[in-house]
């Protein structure tokens, strides 16, 4: 998740063109697709009841686990790079550490209401990222490539399990030093190995003309066509594999826990997909004055990732909405605050630049 409008990184340079400005939306309402993934799948993990039926709304939601958290870093990737490109290395490398501290701050305290946050584990992509900013692209490939090896050999060599509860999907020791660090690299919802390649994959994308049709239709054909294949032979491997050894199968799963290769390359075709379906529709939508409805809330997903855990969350907790409901409830519920949630940064962007988080973390951290 980028916590950024593409906005802030408009470069001081005056011979940016316009279209080029323009472009920087379709990557905002890349960040709305995303988002309403997340919540998607975030109101299925905590309404859904366990004995419920698996219907056509729990497979969007199953489909949707990783993909949308996923496209969130490839895009905060993104973001980071084209900030490059505007401020000086040493700028980019203050404010950095500093929003990473602020959303290290901000992701722990959410750590408290949600198990699952995510904000957490952005402060030490940005941290790690950003030391990488100036790497070249073979560079950022080899780094990409090891991280995704090397937690097959972690898988391997360490207990995936420790720590977990499967039953509940609680956490026992994550305030612990051990537990926390163990949760951070390897075992958690979005491990820094080898969730960290996103990231890196969102700075590689950065450096593309990303206002180019050619570029985006590449990324959308590309970023499908390779999902299709990925999903495929993972389908067929892991049928294949299975009925001999089920434990090695699980290297060739799409499934985002645990996050394996194929996982990996699937959300990374999904990052490219609906990237550059966003920058193609991007001008369609504005000739059709509905890009801004969409906009506003890309531009503050931020503040909309704890709006929907602390309002969203707790209004179904409020009423007894948690844990026992069906999959189809969770997604009317799910789209229903996303409608919400589109209105009100409609509204709010009519009189401020940033969403408040955002606003803090600028305050903040620059």
């Amino acid at each position: 998740m980028s916590f950024d409008s593409e906005d802030d990184r408009k470069m001081s340079d005056e011979r940016l063109k316009p279209k080029d400005q323009n472009r920087l939306k379709g990557i905002d309402l890349a960040r709305f697709v995303a988002l309403v993934g997340m919540v998607i799948v975030n109101f299925n993990v905590v309404m859904v009841a366990p004995e419920a039926e698996e219907t056509f709304s729990s497979q969007i939601a199953e489909s949707l686990q990783g993909r949308a958290a996923a496209t969130f870093v490839v895009l905060a990737g993104i973001g980071l790079g084209l900030g490059t490109k505007r401020d000086a290395w040493n700028q980019t490398l203050k404010v950095t550490l500093k929003r990473a501290a602020f959303l290290l701050v901000v992701g722990l305290l959410n750590s408290l209401i949600f198990e699952a946050d995510i904000i957490h584990y952005y402060a030490f992509y940005f941290l790690f990222g950003v030391l990488l900013l100036r790497a070249p692209g073979w560079c950022l490939v080899v780094t990409m490539s090891g991280l995704i090896v090397g937690f097959v050999g972690m898988i391997l060599f360490f207990n995936y399990d420790a720590g977990w509860n499967w039953q509940t999907y609680s956490y026992h020791d994550f305030w612990t030093l051990q537990g926390f660090v163990r949760n951070l690299f390897f075992n958690g919802w979005h491990p820094v190995i080898p969730w960290l390649a996103f990231l890196l994959f969102g700075i590689l994308l950065s450096r593309l003309n990303l206002g180019s049709r050619s570029v985006q239709r590449k990324l959308f054909i590309g970023g499908a066509t390779a999902f299709a294949l990925i999903s495929a032979s993972s389908y067929w491997l892991v049928k294949t594999i299975s009925p001999l050894d089920a434990e090695a199968a699980i290297l060739f799963s799409t499934a985002p826990v645990p996050p394996m290769p194929f996982y990996m390359l699937a959300g990374g075709s999904i990052a490219c997909t609906v990237i550059g379906f966003c920058l193609l529709v991007e001008s369609s939508l504005k000739r059709a004055h509905l890009l801004n409805i969409f906009t506003a809330a890309g531009r503050q997903t931020l503040t909309l990732y704890i709006v929907h855990i602390i309002i969203g969350m707790g209004t179904l907790d409020a009423l007894g909405m948690l844990g026992t409901q069906t999959s189809q409830a969770s997604l009317l519920a799910a789209l229903a605050f996303c409608v919400l949630a589109t209105i009100y940064a409609v509204v709010w962007m009519r009189f401020f630049k940033h969403g408040p988080l955002e606003l803090l973390m600028r305050k903040v951290a620059g």
